[in-house]
């Protein structure tokens, strides 16, 4: 285990938890807390220990998104903003390209480019009284963190624009209808809950589940005919690896 500005890491069972660690400040991400994000995902790739990606939050809150507080405290504040939101973008586009499954547990509320970070979970499990909301049109901003990109694809656009025009909050109910969220839990079995879905998913194939999660969040990218001989090599591929020739060969029996 091992404490950076504003993350914490560790690997246990197979998954890498990077949790946030300022919830004094709801968990908001200042640049150093961007830095060491980015450190994490980093990190949580390149262990092969590491199947699964568990992101949480310290405290009542999983994240505000970005530091307003501290964006303000700069010389120049639109310059620190373009620093801050480049640098946590840049992390959050490591982490979407990684092949290991992503879980979000997200308890309290997600706001702006707290948003960014549950969207890049593959898995989201919420507690039930969390609240979602884009929060940007309130202090004058824009959306960041890949808000406008994701958004829409994990709700729709209309669904989308509602959220970032109106600043309308949803609840963690009306965010599973919507599709922003996988399951909702009462408050507390939230951490049972996503120890259930973590433990699950590392204990299943590696390369299938990395290699499904890059085919889905690649797509956007490519055409139908790219994405199919993509899934016939990658399959081909799998059919490779040991946990599929053991799976397969009971079939036979």
């Amino acid at each position: 285990m091992s404490d950076l500005n504003g993350v914490r890491y560790g690997v246990e069972d197979g998954v890498a938890t990077i949790t946030l660690t300022r919830p004094e400040a709801s968990n908001s991400i200042d640049l150093a807390t961007a830095r060491s994000l980015r450190a994490a995902v980093d990190a949580a790739g390149a262990d092969d220990s590491a199947g699964v990606i568990l992101l949480a939050g310290e405290g009542p809150r999983f994240c505000a998104g970005g530091d307003v507080a501290w964006v303000m405290g700069q010389p120049e504040p639109s310059a620190a903003l373009l620093d801050l939101a480049s640098e946590l973008d840049g992390a959050l586009q490591r982490l979407d390209a990684l092949p290991k499954p992503v879980v979000a547990s997200v308890r309290g509320a997600a706001a702006g480019a707290g948003l960014g970070v549950v969207l890049a979970a593959d898995v989201v499990v919420s507690a039930a009284t969390t609240r979602y909301l884009t929060a940007y049109a309130g202090v004058g901003l824009t959306p960041d963190c890949g808000v406008s990109w994701l958004l829409p694809r994990a709700v729709g656009r209309q669904r989308a624009l509602e959220l970032a025009l109106t600043g309308r909050v949803l609840s963690a109910e009306e965010a599973r209808e919507w599709g922003l969220v996988t399951t909702v839990v009462e408050d507390d079995a939230l951490d049972r809950a996503t120890a259930e879905v973590t433990a699950k998913l590392a204990a299943a194939s590696p390369f299938a589940l990395g290699q499904t999660r890059r085919l889905i969040r690649s797509s956007y990218a490519v055409s139908r005919a790219e994405s199919g001989a993509d899934e016939s090599r990658t399959v081909s591929a799998a059919a490779r690896t040991e946990p599929a020739r053991a799976a397969m060969a009971r079939f036979r029996k």
